[in-house]
């Protein structure tokens, strides 16, 4: 897979980063819309966006106003002003605090997300996308080349302009694979940015600006690892709106649904497990894994979904099946709402969408027994040769056994599952008349008129089986029905992000090899030297590739008078750049020079020269190959520039370099292609 300090906020202007202004900066550019990149989409979930980013301004205009108006506070000694300072805090804290409501409603705007067809299925609970500023590469970029490698920043533009734009079209993706392509390929690009232009000791003074999804507080950094934290959670965000926009009455927007779901899990999983101490809530330990059981709560209602679909058979162990599924529902939205009602994240998380959680878990609680009557009174009593194989179900289906008869009598006595099947029946109705009371509870569900058709046709559903079984002359009391065993067919999958299907090409190819060309590696000056070819050759010894490495060099020889030394790169042969160039073709160019000499460009990496640093870097370089093209991400920068690691978004151990890596030597895997020259 493709290979962060935390700032006081500071102010800027109004709208910054409005992604309104998207679709202005495609007009200004006059560029070529980038595939995947949507900004002139007027639907309803861009306008969707937009109001949530005009939000997100407003949010961070009221906080800086407040953090002024708290220093004033703390500042004065005036009684008279403290009193104006705490009458404009008040004032302030209470616009806050409208304009996080108006959000959460916004963040609770899920069938705007959901699919047109008519069919009726519960809606899912989709995440909007952070919003970020718009960042401007060209000049610190610039700046970086002229200085760290010594080339004319100003050769670069076009490529600077280019990874701008790409960062530009991230901001509005499509909701489709292209728009999922868009930011891996984004997400990709960065791991080159890192090692181009952020060098551990250094700060390149950049900040990336981005806005929590849920609160639209924003947050700051100089550390790239927040940028790549930040598009990984878009990156999940856009699969959890793919998943609610699929047509969940058919088989394959079922499965798609459920592919893109185990996507958007395994996308907040890896940012989980590879991110710590973030700086918004969104991107938090706890927050990230509610959403990673959200997601794989999903996941199972789609596959009840489409075991419900296929069921091809109303016999007693397909409705047991169907039971137990509900009951595996239920049982992990239970979960999922344990999550959300902890200290942490109970504040956080919209109210609507905890409702919607405890909703789903008692709907499908009711589900599971209703299902479980069906099988005990709708299904013929069991013949001796089906028995063994029904007893054997049944034995697994209840928490616990239900009282009365033995097994045996309960399956092939007609009364006895009635009797068993109305106590179900029972739990079922309280339960759905427990989900619609809660559902009542939330002004913004009670907007959702398909939530409540369900509902109110389940509730009305188990009503109408129970009034077909309820007898006059019942006079025993109806029974508590035990819980149902919960049960899967198809256990969800946490799919991590793929990184390598989309595959990107360095943007600042030019610069040479990443092994030598880093932002973590320093060298000398280039230096120009003119070789003569003596009678035993140029006198020295080439090894490996893209650079070609000067292995050795022989005392007294050719070389040796002119200044080239043992650890020197060639980069150059008679004005031809060569450091792309592979062994062969250096040589080729070595070999072709006539009585006038070559001129050979060549540069020494600081702190490589000598024989015995060679001979280490040769030893780990033994060790390394093979590795070169691990793009696992590391550390370094943040922790180094970190003043207060506490408020760091850094990468997680397990996301460390390995010390053996190739990456951390300063050249390339040694061939078996050293020869003397």
């Amino acid at each position: 897979m493709m290979p962060p300090e935390e700032e006081n906020l500071a102010g800027g202007g109004e709208g910054d980063g409005d992604s309104g202004l998207v679709l202005l900066q495609a007009l200004k550019s006059g560029s070529t819309r980038k595939q995947g990149c949507d900004p002139f989409a007027q639907t309803q979930r861009s306008k969707l966006q937009h109001r949530r980013a005009r939000i997100n301004q407003q949010i961070n205009k009221e906080m800086r106003m407040r953090a002024g108006a708290e220093n004033l506070f703390r500042a004065t000694s005036n009684h008279k002003v403290k009193e104006t300072v705490a009458l404009e805090l008040s004032y302030v804290n209470s616009n806050l605090q409208l304009l996080k409501e108006e959000l959460e409603e916004l963040n609770s705007s899920m069938d705007v997300y959901q699919n047109d067809s008519e069919s009726i299925s519960v809606p899912m609970i989709p995440l909007g996308l952070k919003e970020t500023k718009e960042l401007d590469l060209l000049v610190p970029l610039k700046d970086f080349i002229s200085e760290h490698y010594g080339e004319e920043g100003i050769l670069f533009e076009k490529e600077i302009k280019e990874f701008m734009d790409l960062r530009q079209a991230m901001r509005t993706p499509s909701r489709n694979e292209a728009g999922l392509e868009l930011l891996m390929e984004y997400y990709n690009q960065l791991y080159f940015l890192d090692s181009r232009f952020f060098p551990p000791t250094k700060s390149l003074g950049v900040f990336f600006h981005w806005y929590d999804s849920l609160t639209g507080v924003p947050s700051h950094q100089r550390a790239l690892a927040f940028e790549k934290g930040s598009v990984l959670f878009n990156i999940g965000a856009l699969h959890t709106q793919i998943g609610a926009r699929q047509d969940r009455a058919s088989l394959p927007g079922l499965n798609q649904a459920i592919d893109a779901f185990q996507k958007a899990a395994g996308a907040f999983n890896y940012l989980k497990e590879n991110f710590s101490n973030a700086p918004s809530l969104d991107m938090s330990a706890a927050s990230l894994n509610m959403l990673v059981r959200l997601m794989v709560a999903q996941v199972q209602e789609c596959v009840f979904e489409k075991m419900t679909l296929l069921r091809s058979q109303n016999d007693f162990l397909t409705w047991l099946q169907l039971a137990q599924e509900a009951a595996r529902v239920e049982d992990v939205y239970s979960l999922v709402h344990q999550t959300m009602t902890q200290a942490h994240v109970k504040d956080y998380v919209p109210f609507s969408w905890t409702t919607m959680v405890h909703v789903k878990s008692e709907h499908f609680k009711a589900l599971s027994h209703y299902f479980a009557a069906i099988a005990l009174c709708d299904c013929p009593a069991t013949a001796d040769a089906e028995l063994p194989e029904q007893e054997k179900a049944f034995i697994q289906f209840h928490v616990t056994m239900p009282e009365g008869p033995s097994l045996h009598v309960l399956l092939q006595d007609p009364e006895e599952r009635r009797k068993l099947g109305k106590a179900h029946l029972k739990k079922a109705i309280m339960k759905h008349e427990e989900a619609m009371r809660i559902h009542g509870l939330c002004k913004i569900l009670r907007k959702m008129d398909i939530l409540q058709e369900v509902l109110s046709f389940a509730h009305k559903r188990s009503l109408s089986k129970y009034s077909e079984i309820d007898h006059e002359e019942d006079f025993f009391e109806t029974g508590d029905a035990p819980d149902i065993h919960p049960k899967t067919h198809q256990k969800p999958e946490i799919k991590p992000p793929n990184f390598s299907q989309v595959k990107v090409t360095d943007l600042f190819h030019r610069l040479g090899p990443l092994s030598v060309f880093s932002a973590k590696n320093k060298w000398y000056p280039a230096r120009r030297v003119h070789l003569m070819r003596g009678e035993n050759g140029f006198g020295f010894t080439l090894r490996g590739d893209s650079p070609v490495l000067i292995a050795g060099v022989i005392p007294g020889g050719c070389a040796a008078e002119a200044g080239l030394k043992e650890g020197d790169y060639i980069i150059s042969v008679n004005g031809k750049d060569c450091k792309w160039s592979k062994h062969a073709e250096v040589v080729q160019l070595l070999k072709s020079t006539g009585e006038e000499g070559v001129e050979i460009g060549v540069i020494t990496l600081q702190g490589s020269e000598g024989p015995k640093a060679a001979d280490k870097k040769a030893a780990a370089m033994s060790l390394g190959s093979g590795m070169l093209k691990s793009n696992k991400e590391n550390s370094r920068k943040s922790l180094m520039n970190s003043k207060s690691a506490s408020t760091l978004l850094v990468w997680s151990k397990k996301s460390k370099r390995s010390k053996k890596s190739t990456y951390s030597i300063p050249f390339t895997a040694v061939g078996d292609n050293e020869a003397m020259y």
